[in-house]
């Protein structure tokens, strides 16, 4: 299968990218250098292409009730124009996808999901749509909806997006669409007009700067990143690849699905119980999740940073406590601000303290490392 091109893939290469395959599509990992790229976003702005990721659509008066048995947050609490961070799971309480929905109608909503899971996700969705209830929950007479009442689209094919990351965001926003058109508070969205067209903006992000991810039709996809990178110009305004995403999501600890996150995987467990309701009457994966909430999971996803210079921690490298073997490493890098080695893995819980000493195996060597606290980046004081 031939890898998917965005709407952008010409821009970059003129640009001259390094192109790499990821989820199926063809991206751009970086330009210049993931190092450049990462500070460009810690102090000035950079621009990301995220067309890949699956943008789908729920509508219909029974939509909200069918996404709060999908999804583990409560969707009965956003109002329109909000937006949450929230877990699509199996039976089992596994993370099929995390993503964000956006409630951007009364009874309309827009859930981005993940490049790599954006089929499954779907084919997942229309399943339990198409039945008429939820599977994996336990028998109710209450649990079912009017299926004629409820659509499931995916815009995907026809819908860009890109992120815009940086303390200098707002001064962009300011560039693109006049300083007359408010930015929208953090985890909301709107529709502003650029051009002779709207785009959507929501305020968030996933470097732990300032951000706006700007969703747009696909044939608007080269206006709009011509117009953020000339206009960002005074701002400094560099564009970024995959490489600089995924150094700045680890100094924060934010995961990644299909790294950290996995059907074998539950949020307890990674440490995101925050964004499970389990006070909702039931949602798919709601039992299992209980249990683990109330026996305590046997592993946690930690971060860490090594203590002693050496090759970065990679995925797959064992975690060892007093010599026994307790973990292993999802996510590591050498962090461009903070110039060590870090990275996040599953341990086991009793050794899942801030401040635990560990070691990580690399390349038969043992490295030293500490457990830390989220995230490990923490911007200066100014």
């Amino acid at each position: 299968m031939s890898e998917k091109r965005t709407s952008l893939y010409d821009e970059h290469v003129g640009l001259g990218a390094k192109i790499v395959p990821f989820a199926g599509w063809l991206m751009p990992v970086q330009y210049s250098s993931i190092v450049e790229e990462h500070q460009t976003v810690r102090n000035n702005v950079g621009i990301f292409d995220i067309s890949h990721m699956g943008q789908f659509i729920v509508d219909g008066a029974a939509g909200r009730e069918w996404l709060n048995r999908m999804l583990t947050n409560n969707v009965e609490n956003l109002a329109p124009g909000a937006g949450q961070y929230t877990f699509l799971l199996n039976e089992n309480g596994g993370i099929i996808d995390d993503l964000i929905v956006y409630r951007i109608a009364s009874e309309t909503f827009l859930l981005v999901v993940n490049a790599a899971r954006a089929d499954d996700d779907f084919a997942w969705l229309q399943d339990h749509l198409e039945v008429g209830h939820v599977s994996g929950l336990p028998d109710r007479t209450d649990r079912k909806w009017d299926v004629c009442a409820t659509m499931l689209t995916s815009r995907s094919t026809n819908f860009g997006a890109v992120a815009i990351q940086g303390p200098r965001t707002a001064a962009l926003f300011d560039a693109l669409f006049g300083k007359e058109i408010e930015l929208p508070a953090r985890n909301h969205i709107v529709d502003v007009p650029f051009g002779t067209t709207n785009v959507s903006v929501a305020r968030t992000g996933y470097t732990g700067e300032d951000g706006i991810e700007v969703f747009f039709p696909a044939s608007d996809a080269v206006k709009f990143w011509r117009a953020a990178l000339e206009r960002g110009k005074p701002l400094g305004i560099k564009p970024c690849g995959l490489g600089a995403r995924d150094t700045l999501r680890l100094e924060m600890c934010y995961p990644l699905n299909g790294s950290d996150l996995s059907p074998e995987r539950n949020p307890i467990e990674a440490g995101l119980g925050f964004f499970v309701d389990l006070t909702k009457p039931d949602f798919v994966g709601h039992d299992a999740l209980l249990k683990t909430k109330q026996s305590g999971p046997a592993e946690k996803l930690v971060p860490f940073r090594m203590t002693k210079k050496g090759p970065p921690p990679r995925p797959h490298y064992a975690v060892f406590r007093n010599g026994e073997q307790i973990g292993e490493v999802t996510s590591g890098t050498l962090s461009p601000s903070l110039n060590w080695g870090i990275g996040m893995a599953y341990v086991s819980s009793a050794h899942a303290k801030i401040g635990a000493e560990i070691d990580i195996e690399i390349r038969g060597q043992k490295f030293p490392g500490t457990v830390e606290k989220k995230p490990l980046y923490r911007k200066p004081a100014s």
